[in-house]
């Protein structure tokens, strides 16, 4: 979360609809704005754990450190302007319990910044494997069940890119594939703010995941 005051309490609320157990770790980047205020009632019922990071860190540090406190078997991301459809979780656990995978993604649906439809649709496979992700990354982090095991060793890095991409390539690199749900279980907020926001920018940053990751190394990868 950061400076997110007018899109968290909807993020939160759809985690509170999810159908398993879970906990809520509310990673706060050094906001400057009134955040904490908006939700200072889920922290005192005990809702969400809150943590704030003493400066700003970036998103990849703010994932590891929730990461890194999480209790459960599985990790899901969601950034705080994003939001989850009624069911999501379960049936990524359903899925993933079946097919042992370590990573499960889902669908998506764009939204606007008022949080209306923009109508469009973005599919997933069924099954993900690594040299789907070496064409383009149809991944998503805030539609991401991963098992925390896996979440502990391939920890995110490289804020200055796609740092979400490297770690995906890594974590199917070592197992293989990931498994998909194509059905729009996120809906994920447009916003010309974000890195991936502006076209060029987001080709750059690509470019510097295959060069931090290696060309040589993609190039023996199936």
């Amino acid at each position: 979360a950061y400076n997110c005051s007018g899109t968290i309490i909807q993020s939160i609320d759809s985690v509170l609809a999810q159908d398993v157990n879970f906990e809520i770790i509310v990673v706060d980047d050094c906001s400057t704005d009134n955040t904490v205020e908006i939700i200072s009632e889920y922290i005192n019922n005990g809702l969400v754990t809150y943590i704030k990071n003493e400066s700003n860190k970036g998103v990849a540090f703010s994932r590891n450190r929730g990461v890194a406190l999480a209790k459960g078997k599985y990790i899901a991301f969601l950034d705080a302007d994003d939001l989850w459809a009624e069911g999501k979780l379960k049936k990524q656990l359903d899925l993933m319990e079946n097919n042992q995978s370590v990573l499960c993604a889902t669908g998506r649906e764009l939204i606007n910044p008022d949080g209306s439809s923009t109508g469009r649709i973005i599919p997933i496979k069924e099954i993900i494997a690594y040299g789907d992700l070496l064409k383009q990354n149809p991944i998503n982090c805030s539609s991401v069940l991963i098992k925390t095991e896996v979440a502990l060793e391939f920890p995110m890095h490289s804020d200055d890119c796609h740092e979400d991409y490297i770690m995906w390539l890594e974590v199917l690199s070592k197992y293989k594939t990931a498994c998909g749900i194509n059905e729009p279980l996120l809906k994920y907020r447009m916003s010309n703010k974000g890195k991936s926001g502006n076209k060029l920018q987001s080709a750059k940053m690509t470019y510097m995941v295959y060069r931090k990751i290696g060309f040589n190394r993609f190039s023996r990868k199936n």
